[in-house]
């Protein structure tokens, strides 16, 4: 694999500097610093929309959007696999932790080979050769008028980076910095898109899924649909 570029260790820099502030996240962001580098691309600018320069700096450095990462065939045979799973289940209206509404949601393991495939393209783009991962995949089943409160990851359940395929709709997703409300971004996460969250996006912002009526990207409608994520992880830091 190509040496890091200059532009990625600077990045390291200032995501170690914002973690030091916050003892608990700073070995997760040191986690993710491998990762980060690992599948660092460009942030498409007309799919974030930033309260400042310095946020989308910042979010930068932790988030990776890539539009149509997935096919329409691809897309559903993934639907068609976890739907006879999903519909046995009941969409709850709380989470354990308050933060999902209207939703379901899986551990899956095992994949038919087409689905496997994709999976294992997720896992490729988001984590290094050798880092250490959940092999559960979780499924999160959002209905229509279902919606994601902000929240910051808890560090019990999974490591520095999620990786997610988004199914079925477009959606916003919001990200707010815990210190200053004023910081804000909308990453717009079209249908069929992998997103990559690591580092300071997880742990200095809130992140949330915007309810329908709110569900606006630049001033523009984004209709909400049901929508399924499908997410890889990394194994916590010890």
């Amino acid at each position: 694999m190509a040496a890091p570029s200059a532009g990625c260790y600077l990045g390291n820099m200032r995501l170690l500097l914002c973690a030091v502030s916050r003892p608990r996240a700073l070995a997760l962001v040191v986690s993710g610093l491998r990762a980060r580098c690992h599948h660092a691309a460009p942030l498409p600018h007309n799919q974030i929309s930033s309260s400042s320069p310095s946020v989308l700096s910042q979010l930068s450095l932790g988030l990776t959007l890539q539009p149509d990462f997935i096919t329409a065939e691809e897309e559903a045979g993934l639907c068609r696999e976890l739907e006879p799973v999903l519909r046995k289940k009941r969409y709850e209206s709380g989470h354990w932790d308050d933060a999902i509404h209207g939703f379901r949601e899986v551990e899956r393991l095992h994949w038919s080979p087409e689905s496997s495939t994709v999976i294992q393209r997720v896992r490729d783009k988001a984590f290094p050769p050798g880092e250490n991962q959940l092999s559960l995949v979780h499924v999160l089943d959002l209905q229509k008028d279902g919606y994601i409160k902000p929240h910051v990851d808890s560090i019990k359940f999974c490591g520095s980076t999620i990786a997610g395929i988004c199914l079925l709709s477009d959606s916003v997703m919001r990200l707010v910095s815990v210190d200053n409300p004023e910081e804000r971004a909308d990453l717009l996460l079209p249908r069929r898109c992998l997103y990559i969250m690591s580092g300071v996006a997880r742990y200095n912002f809130t992140h949330e899924i915007l309810r329908g009526e709110e569900s606006f990207f630049n001033g523009v409608p984004v209709p909400r649909e049901r929508r399924i994520s499908v997410i890889c992880r990394n194994l916590p830091v010890s």
